[in-house]
């Protein structure tokens, strides 16, 4: 575990632990399940404006691209001219090349610790004792393939989870296309053309998938419930930026009469 964060995931650990015994008279063996999913989910949710401004951001960037195109192939042999009329379209839009970047950057750190949460076998010293609860009979601590087969009960849940991460990147890479298109006025296209790159552009999204085959039951729950919680947030994203203005009625002071209408009669 990396000393920088142990002091974070120390005190998220005794957060998720002490959620999980306040969760135990009604749950039962799935308190310590529940207790993950909420705690995620309010990190998340304190996370949520860190989250929309990158999706502020990356919306103008897709709204800009081609003009930014354009100007690269405009200035192609004059970099400097490049940089500065770049500068000054961003400075023209309110924005900046960081703009759906730098707040990711700064989610990391909390999203890390609960990470590494969930798939450290020892907090401060001690045993993670979360990883001592199970799911359906699998404990939070197993791995994948450290059970007894892929093909056993284990197996079988923690297949579950697997399918339910690659529907959700399925979805996550669906609505970032309709996103990008919405964003740029332009229709979806398919994400790649064919190739390695292409391959390589369409298998980014399951990268989830592949992390949660190599990490303990417990992250794989964490990994999914932020995957669902930043679903939810782009789609409500999208709702939000496609949602037409309703223009505003001007209020008319009392006592002050109205225009006339056509017909030379005051309107009622």
């Amino acid at each position: 575990m990396f000393s920088l964060l142990g002091v974070p995931v120390d005190a998220a650990y005794h957060l998720v632990s002490g959620f999980t015994g306040v969760l135990t008279p009604i749950l039962g063996g799935l308190a310590a399940v529940a207790a993950i999913i909420a705690v995620t989910m309010g990190v998340r949710l304190l996370l949520m404006p860190l989250s929309l401004r990158a999706l502020r951001g990356q919306a103008v960037q897709a709204r800009l691209a081609p003009q930014l195109q354009a100007l690269r192939q405009r200035y192609a042999k004059q970099p400097e001219r490049l940089q500065r009329e770049m500068s000054a379209l961003y400075k023209r839009e309110g924005t900046s090349l960081f703009a759906g970047i730098t707040p990711l950057l700064l989610q990391w750190p909390f999203l890390s610790v609960m990470y590494l949460l969930f798939r450290s076998p020892q907090v401060g010293g001690k045993p993670n004792t979360l990883l001592s609860h199970d799911l359906l009979g699998v404990p939070l601590g197993m791995h994948w393939l450290g059970g007894v087969g892929p093909a056993s009960l284990q197996g079988a849940v923690f297949l579950g989870v697997f399918a339910l991460l690659a529907a959700l990147c399925w979805l996550s890479a669906r609505l970032g296309r309709r996103m990008t298109a919405q964003a740029g006025g332009a229709q979806a296209t398919p994400a790649g053309t064919g190739g390695a790159a292409g391959l390589l552009v369409r298998a980014l999204p399951y990268l989830t998938v592949v992390i949660a085959a190599f990490a303990p039951l417990a992250a794989g729950i964490y990994l999914l419930t932020s995957l669902a919680w930043s679903l939810a947030e782009r789609e409500f994203f999208r709702r939000s930026a496609a949602a037409p203005a309703v223009p505003a009625v001007p209020e008319i002071p009392p006592g002050r009469k109205t225009a006339a209408a056509p017909n030379g009669r005051q309107p009622r």
